[in-house]
């Protein structure tokens, strides 16, 4: 059985437990740097990613995720996570993470009472996907590996480079769990690879 862990520093937390767990795997939230040594792959939930980056600071988590991505490990950012793994982000000198090779702005589709739900379709899944929004960045540019998973409106709002799953929306926030299965696939491909 694989393990997905859940950054449990803020944000969407308990609902990203629940969709893994409703898709068969087992989820541990992550609070403590040691934690991430018994996970297979992790989830940066949507939240503020500005109160992320003070709790990724506070508790020592910078290096440690770096590590984590260093060995190999698959990673998911959805909303401020995927502002928390982009290597550039549009406006700031600095990145966060710096790991998935894609540049990402920031609040793009508006503040939080222009939150909406979106259609989507998205490369790997069947059906149309319900993307909820709320306050969601887009990714600008995706580097040469980054494979293009979805727009909307002509912005790119999902994405994956390798190890790396990025959204702008929440997927966690919804009764269809075909997303998150997308990251747990992931996971187990990487542990196959390992094993």
């Amino acid at each position: 059985m694989i393990t997905i862990g859940v950054l449990g520093l803020q944000g969407a937390v308990s609902e990203h437990v629940r969709s893994v767990e409703a898709c068969g795997a087992e989820a541990v939230v992550v609070k403590r740097v040691e934690e991430l040594a018994e996970i297979d792959g992790l989830i940066i939930p949507g939240g503020e990613s500005t109160t992320i980056r003070k709790l990724l600071d506070k508790y020592g988590f910078m290096e440690p995720l770096k590590e984590f991505a260093a060995k190999g490990k698959p990673m998911f950012g959805t909303c401020a996570g995927l502002i928390l793994l982009a290597k550039e982000l549009v406006g700031y000198a600095e990145p966060h993470l710096g790991l998935f090779d894609v540049t990402v702005e920031r609040n793009s589709f508006g503040r939080q009472k222009e939150s909406f739900e979106a259609e989507l379709f998205i490369q790997g899944l069947d059906e149309p996907f319900v993307g909820v929004f709320i306050r969601a960045p887009h990714i600008v540019k995706a580097g040469e590996n980054v494979k293009v998973l979805a727009t909307h409106e002509g912005r790119i709002v999902a994405a994956r480079e390798g190890q790396f799953l990025g959204c702008s929306f929440h997927p966690e926030l919804i009764e269809d769990h075909r997303f998150t299965e997308l990251f747990i696939e992931m996971v187990r491909e990487s542990v196959a690879i390992k094993g």
